[in-house]
């Protein structure tokens, strides 16, 4: 049993799960211009008031698991992306107080509302382009890191930002599609649509240009054997893609949060094609990083006692709260 894997596994479940489950609301809080001001905006607001502060367990859990379980990649990812990290904290505090303070201070309900969009974007700008700096490689100088620190203002950082926003916003929208009804869930499934195209727009961008940032990356993708299993991402791409936009077509309502979901998970399966072994590309793997194995399994039997919590109160929240939010704004 390599408990290193392991680990590598258990942080990637934990991101995935972070962007599911506060991908969306983030995706809200991007498109939360378009809604109409009033009970259009009350009812989004309302369709993940229940969820959307347990949400943030799971960064917590994935940042806390690399530190722990990687302590060198934590020690040079850190660094190479401080000002991002920073803004991204920002910006999620900035949301959480929006929130909150939307309704209890009604007189400067615009201020709030602007800057529970405006928290919402920073924030997936900036996750968006922390992966886009680790993907385009982080310099690295006797296990710490040595570039300067704007080096991940790229191109492709700006790219891979771009596409986490307008990927949270199909998150979004979907979301709304399914758990509002009436004339905002229409508004919902015609920027499900926009956001649909443009995730696909960008995330076809992001693809064709990963792999010509590395060597490697584009020995992983356009090399035998590999082709063969890296072949199958964009082709269960179109697929997922295809029924997405027929579920909209047909004016589906849970299906296309559930097939953007799928999106997201053939879009890791890429990232985890391009990256391993290595959690720094082509210069620390995830053994070089690991920590020492009596670390691993001290911390495993941690994860193995809270995470079936963490998952039975997370299912049992929104299995309380399945229902559609009607136009007086409650569940």
């Amino acid at each position: 049993m390599d408990l290193t894997i392991i680990w590598a596994f258990i942080i990637a479940f934990a991101v995935f799960a972070y962007v599911v489950m506060d991908g969306f609301d983030l995706g809200i809080g991007i498109l939360f211009p378009s809604f109409a001001v009033g009970q259009e905006r009350d009812q989004a607001m309302n369709s993940i008031a229940p969820v959307w502060d347990g949400n943030e367990t799971w960064l917590v859990l994935g940042g806390g698991g690399l530190f722990a379980a990687f302590p060198l990649a934590y020690a040079i990812i850190l660094p190479a992306t401080y000002p991002l990290v920073i803004a991204m904290l920002l910006g999620l505090v900035f949301r959480g107080v929006a929130f909150e303070f939307r309704w209890r201070d009604p007189a400067h309900r615009a201020v709030w509302d602007l800057s529970f969009t405006a928290g919402s974007l920073i924030a997936a700008m900036a996750q968006g382009m922390i992966l886009g700096a680790l993907l385009q490689g982080i310099k690295v100088f006797e296990r710490a890191y040595a570039g300067s620190w704007f080096d991940w203002l790229t191109p492709y950082t700006l790219l891979t930002g771009l596409g986490t926003v307008a990927g949270y916003a199909l998150l979004g929208s979907t979301w709304l599609v399914w758990k509002l009804e009436g004339d905002a869930q229409g508004h919902a499934r015609k920027l499900a649509m926009r956001s649909a195209v443009a995730t696909l727009v960008l995330l076809a961008a992001v693809s064709l240009y990963t792999p010509f940032l590395d060597q490697a990356y584009f020995a992983r993708w356009f090399t035998m054997p590999s082709i063969m299993f890296a072949s199958q991402v964009p082709l269960l791409t179109a697929i997922i893609a295809y029924f997405l936009f027929r579920a909209l077509l047909k004016k589906r309502e849970a299906a296309p949060f559930w097939l953007s979901l799928c999106l997201f998970l053939i879009g890791m399966a890429g990232l985890g094609v391009s990256m391993w072994p290595y959690v720094v590309p082509d210069t620390v793997t995830i053994w070089d990083a690991a920590a020492p194995e009596r670390s691993q399994m001290f911390m495993l039997v941690g994860v193995g006692l809270t995470l079936p919590l963490i998952l039975a109160y997370t299912a049992w929240a929104y299995w309380v709260f399945r229902g559609k939010v009607g136009h007086e704004g409650y569940h």
